[in-house]
């Protein structure tokens, strides 16, 4: 999925599962579940980019999913813990960034890169992209109206 998929389920999970022990285990078990599905990102086909090219459309994927996290979720979460929640829902792909980019291959960097490469469906463009946004919506949703996290929150 791309970042900006998965700093929203970050956001929404961020909304619902108040409690840090909760919720930061939730958000990044998200990244997984949601990697499994066959999507597109800008990983796709990354072979036959750039470095520079990969590095551009990684860096403008983030800066989108957090402009999009920070206008619709600014004034729902305190903001230490909603922001701590969307890196976590990306961390994953952040410590693959060593492996990946570099081709620095140490744990943990090398880990998680084999970890999500085992995961991760890739699927083509345009169905991939597609995918992914019923799944994203899907998401959002299926959290926006549960009262799952309050009460899961309360419990622990």
């Amino acid at each position: 999925m791309t970042a900006t998929a998965h700093a929203l389920v970050g956001a929404v999970i961020a909304t619902k599962f108040v409690n840090p022990f909760v919720g930061y285990p939730a958000a990044f078990a998200s990244h997984f579940l949601m990697d499994a599905i066959p999507h597109w990102d800008f990983g796709t086909n990354w072979r036959k980019k750039s470095r520079l090219r990969l590095f551009i459309e990684s860096t403008i994927d983030v800066v989108v999913g957090f402009a999009l996290v920070f206008v619709l979720f600014r004034n729902l979460v305190d903001p230490v813990y909603l922001w701590s929640m969307v890196v976590m829902a990306q961390l994953p792909d952040w410590l693959e960034v060593p492996a990946w980019y570099f081709n620095f291959k140490v744990p943990p960097f090398s880990w998680a890169q084999d970890f999500q490469d085992f995961i991760h469906h890739r699927l083509a463009l345009p169905w991939g992209l597609a995918v992914q946004g019923v799944v994203v919506v899907m998401v959002l949703w299926a959290l926006s109206f549960t009262p799952v996290g309050p009460l899961l929150a309360q419990v622990f």
